[in-house]
């Protein structure tokens, strides 16, 4: 059975507080060359909604979500111990001849 083709989604709230931010680092841009981009998204933001996410804030069509949950590391400041939050990273493969500009914004 043919998959649906993705309808274009009118950006919604959950939509903003789904992808929280691009993460730029070197394995980023490594990745980049495969077609594939890098966000900091929501704690509780599961695949199915990061990939809405995407297709509706960016107008793209995306052909996998992969996510990675970063424990917070523990550091100290001043002899006194803290701890770094847990980020949720979500790398997300765009279809061929798709590609999203991290630079500028929504």
């Amino acid at each position: 059975m043919a998959k649906k083709q993705a309808q274009a989604v009118a950006p919604s709230n959950r939509h903003y507080d789904v992808i929280v931010a691009p993460h730029i680092t070197e394995k980023a841009t490594l990745v980049s060359e495969n077609n594939a981009v890098v966000f900091k998204v929501a704690r509780d933001a599961s695949k199915p909604e990061i990939k809405a996410a995407i297709e509706a804030l960016f107008g793209v069509s995306v052909k996998a979500v992969n996510t990675i949950v970063q424990k917070g590391k523990t550091k100290r400041w001043k002899g006194k111990p803290y701890s770094r939050s847990d980020v949720k990273k979500a790398i997300v493969t765009l279809a061929e001849g798709q590609s999203i500009d991290v630079t500028t914004g929504i």
